[in-house]
């Protein structure tokens, strides 16, 4: 005995091969910021010249800009004032020189 055949198995598969048609062009880009260890080719700009107010508050610490690698170039981050935090001073972010080109450490807090 022959049965009708189901067309809801054939729309099913149909859909999940036009789903991933449409999905085949799709590119998924890295985040454009390109932290600590990634190694860059071109050397950061020397650092710009700001101007800045008084602290917010008494002790205030300036946190200096720098040059932040950003979609494939060199881009100015502003500095900041930043609340202190006893026992440790400021380390300033900074562009090292490795074999293959200049690296980024982040600015970070460090004990005296």
């Amino acid at each position: 005995m022959n049965r009708p055949l189901s067309l809801r198995p054939l729309v099913a598969g149909a859909a999940v091969v036009l789903a991933a048609a449409s999905l085949a062009g799709c590119v998924v880009a890295p985040a454009p910021y390109y932290g600590y260890g990634d190694v860059v080719a071109a050397a950061p700009p020397p650092p710009q010249a700001e101007v800045y107010g008084p602290p917010p508050a008494v002790g205030y610490v300036w946190i200096g800009g720098y040059w932040n690698w950003v979609g494939g170039r060199h881009v100015w981050v502003n500095g900041q004032w930043a609340a202190p935090r006893p026992g440790y001073r400021w380390a300033p972010y900074r562009w090292d020189q490795v074999p293959r080109g200049w690296r980024m450490r982040p600015g970070h807090w460090e004990r005296y």
